[in-house]
């Protein structure tokens, strides 16, 4: 593996960003959000414009931290022997339009792009949406693979949501968070609640939730529930 030079403390970062998101590739295929070698996880080095990806087309099973590809915030290989994801390009506009975001997710998990093959946001029916998601999941534009179209269309659906999930059009599923893990949360998230109206919808029409109760559930889960 090709390396640069980098400060003690910036190595150690990356190689615990490295270490994270290939430890994180394998939740993927454990909730069935993945085929093949399809889908990919990221992660920000703290304090540095670099992250982390997945490399293009290797198999899960043979992902480890020392073939995970870091990147500069323009999607420039740094290091690495193998080319990096092809949602690369979507990643790095991410990070550089959201320096808040530490992690960033794509899937093609089945109901949730099942969702995004009909252009249709998943309406927040489920406490557990209103928990994660503070309302909807959103539908973002069409863009095709191979330059920052897709990161210009999770960019523009998320910012100003409360969605860490955005299902972009014909494709699947992006999702954000504060580190990689959070954005693999979300992932598995979004195809629960995808699965579940998607079951809900051939019973009846699933019934809304108001939306004093969509925020006051969102304040409650995202402020006082777990550990603190």
């Amino acid at each position: 593996m090709t390396e640069t030079t980098l400060s003690a403390p910036s190595r150690q970062a990356v190689d615990a960003v490295r270490a994270d998101v290939s430890t994180l590739h394998a939740e993927l295929v454990r909730y069935n959000l993945v085929a093949w070698t399809a889908g990919n996880v990221s992660g920000r080095v703290p304090g540095e414009d670099l992250f982390v990806i997945k490399p293009s087309g290797v198999d899960y099973d043979a992902l480890a931290p020392e073939n995970m590809i870091l990147c500069d915030l323009d999607g420039n290989v740094v290091e690495g022997d193998h080319s990096p994801s092809s949602d690369t390009a979507a990643h790095a506009y991410v990070y550089r339009a959201m320096p808040e975001i530490g992690g960033v997710v794509h899937t093609h998990s089945t109901y949730a792009s099942a969702w995004a093959a009909r252009g249709e946001e998943i309406p927040c029916v489920l406490t557990a949406m209103a928990d994660e998601f503070g309302g909807p999941i959103p539908v973002g534009p069409f863009a095709l693979i191979g330059d920052d179209s897709i990161g210009q269309g999770i960019v523009a659906t998320l910012r100003g949501s409360r969605s860490p999930a955005v299902l972009m059009q014909n494709h699947g599923v992006f999702t954000i968070g504060k580190n990689a893990r959070a954005a693999v949360k979300a992932a598995v998230m979004c195809e629960d609640v995808a699965r579940t109206v998607h079951v809900s919808r051939q019973l009846g029409e699933p019934l809304p939730i108001a939306q004093g109760d969509i925020d006051r559930l969102y304040d409650r889960y995202q402020n006082v529930y777990g550990q603190r």
